[in-house]
């Protein structure tokens, strides 16, 4: 009995060791890697709990998946396709807002599509998820409460973990950038 219960530890420490610790500050670069487990001023929910806000119909879920932008000077007649993104129904995709440093136009796209996906109170609840282990939602998410968002939960595990539970999914397009007062 002991020595089953010590294999099934043991087991189990590997994962335990990989754990992230929570930083201080931003992740700045390799954005695909084992997350914390926490985020300060934020509540932490797996794919169940993000469900059940979904279904409640009270939060803004907002994916931070990031978009490879069109190559400039592609060669005429050259045809370009987004890759298409299959998210969680009715979630507001913001991409490339939740890199370590963005520059103030990013800064700006982000903060117009959390006012408009939660109708410009900062108490709403918003909900931010990307992929699993992926440091983008928790970037964002971290800079929502910064920003002043009261009631921010964040889905380590993403789209992904959603699937896993096979709930549904749904093709997204992302948010158009909007002008200033726009």
């Amino acid at each position: 009995m002991i020595r089953a219960l010590a294999i099934l530890l043991l087991a189990g420490l590997p994962a335990v060791l990989a754990a992230e610790s929570e930083p201080s500050d931003y992740r700045m670069d390799h954005y695909r890697g084992p997350v914390p487990s926490t985020l300060a001023g934020a509540t932490v929910v797996g794919p169940e709990g993000a469900h059940d806000l979904w279904s409640a119909g009270k939060t803004a879920f907002i994916d931070v998946l990031p978009q490879a932008p069109k190559p400039a000077n592609l060669p005429k007649g050259t045809i370009w396709r987004d890759k298409p993104r299959d998210s969680i129904p009715g979630s507001v995709w913001l991409p490339n807002v939740g890199y370590g440093a963005i520059a103030d136009v990013t800064a700006d796209y982000f903060r117009r599509g959390l006012a408009k996906a939660t109708g410009g109170d900062p108490a709403h609840p918003v909900l931010f998820f990307c992929l699993e282990d992926c440091w983008m939602s928790w970037n964002a998410a971290k800079r929502a409460v910064e920003w002043g968002y009261t009631q921010v939960y964040w889905l380590p595990e993403g789209t992904d973990g959603w699937q896993l539970w096979e709930y549904p999914l749904e093709r997204i397009t992302p948010e158009e950038p909007q002008p200033p007062g726009g």
